[in-house]
């Protein structure tokens, strides 16, 4: 494997993971790209979800959306996403996507230099791979991502997690808010209800924070979420801000940069808080928390050891008992060491 030579690469292409929760985690080995390649353009490709994380990033240049749902739908617009990235003429390609489908795009673009893990049967596609075992599988993502950099000789200073706003982004949240100390309510988690504490004690825990430290609340969520939010809203004896399935990814960023403590279950507005530095209470039930928890020292996770967990499923077979052996007063406490520093 021959090195990678800052000097020759003037065009870099990091193609992005799928999810919100998981394109945060890649920012720490976006910052190693940077200052590896500090005179290099960096482009990152993603959805239209995960494009809008990156739009104004320190450590990307510009963002190309891949639109498999629209404009780049079946084998025809595969091709078309092809044609554009050839047209490109990147140097290298980072692909911290894992799936097959993104060496192959990155083949067939005549991007010469493909680094990546050997995952999903994609070594031979890749010019620069790196074995992915069950140790890599056990680190942390962000680590998962950093590893595959070192493997690659990226190497660097590594730096926290990193989103930034415009001013106008966040002049407009804070018309939005109208003041005061703000709670954050993530009560859903797009991977699937299991993952999902129970609604009324969102509430409750909502309520209790309102009355004891004057925080307002806000209701944040995808549109899968809004009967969630409504059920939570209908519940709750303070009145929320309910913008559930009423923001766009920019907005809620924005939104969330100005709150004062989040309560959320694991989720990508969960990782979007942790890189502003907003102190938040995660819950955790049936997915791994050595892998997938907030990269912050402002969080909290709160969890029950059940035997069962993490099962990483997508809907409880069973009796949910590890987000139920959750109580109100466990994520209370949590809440309340938090606010009180």
């Amino acid at each position: 494997m021959k090195p990678l030579n800052p000097l020759e690469i003037k065009r870099i292409l990091i193609r992005s993971t799928n999810w919100i929760g998981d394109a945060v985690m890649t920012t720490p080995a976006m910052g190693v790209v940077r200052r590896f390649f500090p005179d290099a353009e960096i482009v990152v490709a993603a959805n239209p979800l995960v494009a809008q994380l990156f739009s104004h990033h320190p450590d990307c240049d510009r963002v190309l959306v891949y639109d498999r749902k629209g404009a780049h739908q079946g084998l025809g617009g595969f091709f078309k996403f092809v044609g554009e990235l050839r047209r490109e003429r990147f140097d290298l390609a980072i692909l911290l996507q894992n799936a097959v489908e993104a060496a192959i795009l990155a083949a067939l673009a005549g991007i010469p230099r493909r680094a990546g893990y050997r995952s999903d049967g994609r070594g031979l596609l890749l010019s620069h791979g790196v074995p992915v075992g069950a140790a890599e599988k056990r680190l942390h993502h962000t680590d998962y991502y950093l590893r595959m950099l070192s493997g690659v000789g990226i190497v660097g200073e590594t730096g926290p997690l990193q989103l930034a706003c415009t001013a106008q982004e966040i002049a407009e949240a804070e018309a939005r808010l109208g003041g005061g100390q703000w709670l954050a309510v993530n009560p859903g988690a797009a991977y699937g209800s299991a993952k999902r504490w129970i609604p009324q004690r969102f509430a409750e825990v909502a309520d209790r924070l309102a009355e004891t430290h004057g925080l307002r609340v806000l209701l944040t969520g995808g549109p899968s979420e809004i009967e969630i939010g409504r059920d939570i809203a209908q519940a709750m004896t303070h009145q929320p801000l309910n913008l559930i399935g009423q923001t766009q990814v920019r907005e809620m960023m924005a939104l969330l940069s100005r709150c004062r403590l989040m309560i959320t279950n694991d989720s990508g507005p969960m990782h979007v808080a942790a890189a502003f530095g907003v102190p938040l209470v995660a819950v955790f039930g049936p997915t791994d928390h050595t892998t997938t928890s907030p990269l912050s020292e402002r969080a909290r996770i709160v969890r029950k050891p059940v035997d069962c967990a993490p099962c990483l499923l997508r809907q409880c077979p069973t009796d949910h008992r590890c987000m139920e052996a959750i109580k109100v007063a466990d994520v209370l406490a949590a809440a309340e060491e938090l606010l009180a520093r």
